[in-house]
């Protein structure tokens, strides 16, 4: 979709983009292309001075295996790792103090996410060539009001003295 590109160009490219929704290692970014190169998905120019950067650009037939993989039907369920939600679940052995500092800090984080993703829209909703993309935004959007939500459910319920203290209780071993 950038064109021509070198793996810093997709490393901004996308801390810009799925960055927000799918997490890369740097040192991926750098070794997936030379893979793929191999491959036969990827052509390479390498700069013959300066930096000497290597410029990567998709071949026919890396073309036709995107557009295969994007038209294979996804059978995975949704994948989420959130250690706030490993820290609730095992809520049993914390503090309700503990439990409401996690939710405070929740709702702060998600509405943190929600102003950059209401601001994302508000700069690029009306852009036509990005259009097709912000249907992901909605998706971000709409999961970060949920979480939100959610951490303020928990907070009620710690104000409303749901989770109980663990002091003196052992741990089973």
């Amino acid at each position: 979709m950038r064109g021509p590109s070198t793996p810093y160009d997709l490393k901004r490219a996308i801390g810009r983009s799925v960055g927000y929704f799918w997490n890369f290692p740097h040192a991926q970014l750098y070794a997936e292309p030379k893979r793929l190169q191999e491959a036969g998905l990827l052509d390479v120019h390498e700069e013959d001075t300066g930096r000497r950067r290597k410029i990567y650009t998709i071949t026919e037939a890396g073309d036709d295996a995107l557009r295969g993989w994007l038209a294979e039907p996804v059978k995975e369920h949704f994948e989420l790792r959130d250690i706030a939600e490993i820290k609730l679940f095992f809520n049993e052995l914390a503090e309700p103090d503990d439990v409401a500092r996690l939710a405070r800090d929740q709702i702060e984080q998600h509405e943190r996410r929600i102003a950059e993703y209401e601001e994302m829209r508000r700069r690029y909703g009306g852009i036509e060539e990005v259009s097709g993309r912000m249907v992901t935004l909605e998706l971000g959007l709409g999961m970060e009001y949920a979480a939100r939500d959610f951490w303020h459910g928990v907070q009620a319920r710690v104000e409303r003295g749901e989770f109980s203290s663990v002091k003196g209780r052992p741990m089973a071993r």
